[in-house]
């Protein structure tokens, strides 16, 4: 799982020159009003049916034209409320904030490395977005990761909100979430902003962040400044309002956490001990997927509840080792054969041709973390030693891929399990070489898994964007992390795996027997077993934990239950009895035990030697 490292912060120091300001692009300025648009499908839920008569204290227009932002306030201000009136004006143009780079209130909760030290640290990065409108949803016309050139954040916005209120005048009010990510890194902080608009204007624009998922770095930020609006089309946008009405229409059908108990009267279910264990602060969400449906919890802030649970955008940290890493493979083996498991580093990345260390491992022992190249074979002591920390820090491609490489060679491949980010990243790009000699030469091996795999699995667009080197779109993509998910997206990604066996529509995607193999189906292939306290296997990039009868007596035969992890406190568990647990959190605690009893009561679970395909 990736670390932090001090040595980022003085990367960051030392790249100040060298970075621009950069924005997003957005549709030209222009005075034009939006044309009216007729025939588009409506977003379910639509229309809103409230009577605009909100009792509303914080946040009110008078605060949003002529206020200032002094602190936090409670998260609901900027939520939809009971009584919202549908938007009586349509956004479509682009939405500039001004000011931003010495604009707002910072306050450091957690921050050892020294982040704040920073003052680009204590803002928001640029911000210039195009927006559409169905009904009353406001939609970014760009989802997911965007590169803004700011020294420490990038940014990304998801969809949000328009509605009437009877004291905001003749203006529609809208709410946005948004989340920062850290430059070069996983972490996500999220927050929302909301304004006034009408066909030719927007009030000030308020933002506060509240919260985060991220173990080194926890802040609040605010403020309120000016923005300017330029009304005017937006290209796609047609297409744009469609494709979020079918994105919301095609979400796993949800219900609260609580509700697991009511639709399973007589299992003797506890619901409480889904996200137990972890320490509430540090929880951003969790969710259990059982039975056709998605049972979600809460999106806790330090001011209450956050306004789009559902549009929380949460890192994958090293979840990415499986559902990119892992899961690219699986589909390279279904699209030209299992061979492409045995494909040697050392013949696909040109850097590692003519390295003794590395001629003789193959694409299978880098998925596996067992190259046999280390410093010392100790449970995760590589990870957090001097060469992954150069690792980390590196921006550039030449930078992470020298220190990749520099382990030196300490066992036969394929006969110790030493756990390394830096081996994901080769992997990634030793795929990225085959497809491309394969498909071409603009082929790119998180494209392949977007458009074969993520896509057609209903993955949603906030999640279809991996963070790359050199922090540029064009750059290569990390592969042991920067991935990003929402709930409804890894529910539906662990779906696939557990219930669909890597099936779309009846179609195969990935490669059944490594499939069924990776998620511990296959008892003569386990993988390789792990270090630390209590070994587990690890394969493809995939944990697996077993289970006896020693953990509960409740499990008469031994099973296995494939599953994702992250640093920080990440967990997607899918457990052989077609139940998927996740949570994200950030104070490093992994205790998921419990929510496996709790799946157990649901459906038994099946032995390991019944999961064989």
């Amino acid at each position: 799982m990736s670390r932090p490292s001090p040595a980022r912060r003085l990367r960051r120091a030392a790249a100040v020159a060298a970075v621009l300001a950069g924005l997003f692009a957005v549709p030209p300025p222009t005075t034009a009003a939006p044309a009216a648009n007729a025939a588009i499908t409506p977003v379910p839920g639509d229309p809103l049916t409230g009577s605009g008569a909100v009792n509303r204290t914080e946040l009110t227009a008078g605060h949003l034209t002529g206020g200032s932002a002094e602190d936090t306030v409670p998260d609901n201000a900027f939520a939809l409320p009971a009584q919202a009136a549908p938007p009586t004006h349509s956004f479509e143009g682009a939405l500039t904030l001004n000011g931003l780079s010495t604009a707002g209130g910072f306050r450091a909760l957690k921050d050892p490395n020294g982040y704040a030290d920073t003052a680009a640290t204590r803002h928001l990065p640029p911000i210039d977005i195009a927006l559409v409108q169905n009904g009353s949803h406001l939609v970014p016309a760009k989802r997911g990761l965007q590169y803004t050139g700011n020294q420490a954040w990038n940014l990304a916005v998801g969809p949000g909100r328009a509605w009437n209120e009877d004291g905001d005048g003749r203006r529609t009010r809208a709410s946005l979430p948004f989340a920062l990510v850290e430059r070069n890194a996983n972490c996500v902080h999220n927050g929302t902003l909301t304004f006034l608009f009408d066909d030719t204007s927007v009030s000030e624009v308020r933002y506060q962040i509240t919260t985060e998922t991220c173990a080194y770095f926890q802040f609040d930020m605010w403020g309120q400044v000016s923005a300017d609006y330029r009304p005017g089309p937006v290209d796609g946008a047609e297409a744009l309002r469609d494709a979020y009405a079918s994105e919301v229409k095609d979400r796993l059908p949800t219900k609260p956490i609580s509700a697991l108990a009511t639709d399973y009267p007589d299992s003797g279910v506890d619901v409480t001990k889904f996200g137990s264990g972890i320490t509430p602060s540090a929880l951003s969400t969790f969710g259990f997927h059982f039975g056709g449906v998605h049972y979600v919890g809460n999106c806790r802030t330090r001011q209450g509840e956050y306004p789009f649970c559902g549009q929380l955008l949460l890192p994958s940290y090293s979840t990415a080792k499986s559902a990119f890493a892992g899961t690219a493979m699986l589909r390279l083996a279904q699209r030209y054969g299992p061979a492409v498991a045995q494909e040697k580093l050392s013949d696909r990345i040109p850097e590692a041709a003519g390295n003794p260390a590395w001629n003789d491992v193959t694409l299978d022992h880098t998925l596996d973390m067992a190259t046999g190249n280390y410093v010392s074979p100790g449970y995760e002591i590589d990870e957090a030693g001097r060469i992954m920390a150069e690792f980390f820090a590196a921006e550039s491609y030449a930078d992470r891929m020298r220190p990749a490489l520099s382990f030196p060679r300490k066992a036969r491949p394929g006969s110790k399990w030493v756990y390394h980010t830096s081996d994901t990243f080769l992997a990634t790009r030793a795929m990225n070489n085959y497809l491309r000699e394969k498909a071409g030469s603009d082929a790119d091996i998180f494209d392949m898994l977007r458009d074969d795999v993520l896509e057609p699995v209903g993955v949603g667009p906030d999640s279809l964007v991996s963070s790359r080197t050199d922090n540029s779109p064009g750059g290569a993509p990390f592969g042991g992390y920067g991935m990003f998910w929402t709930q409804d997206s890894v529910a539906k990604f662990a779906k696939f795996l557990n219930n669909d066996h890597g099936t779309v529509n009846g179609e195969q995607i990935l490669d059944p027997a490594l499939l069924a193999a990776t998620m511990q189906r296959d008892p003569d292939a386990r993988g390789m077993t792990t270090t630390g306290i209590k070994p587990m296997k690890y394969q493809n990039g995939f944990w697996g934990k077993e289970f006896t009868s020693a953990d509960n007596p409740a499990y008469t035969s031994p099973f296995s239950v494939p599953f994702m992890s992250g640093y920080g406190g990440i967990t997607v568990a899918m457990m052989p009895n077609g139940a998927t647990y996740y949570y994200f959190s950030d104070n490093n605690e992994f205790s998921w035990n419990a929510a496996v009893a709790e799946a157990n009561k649901l459906a038994p679970m099946p032995s390991a030697a019944a999961t064989a395909r």
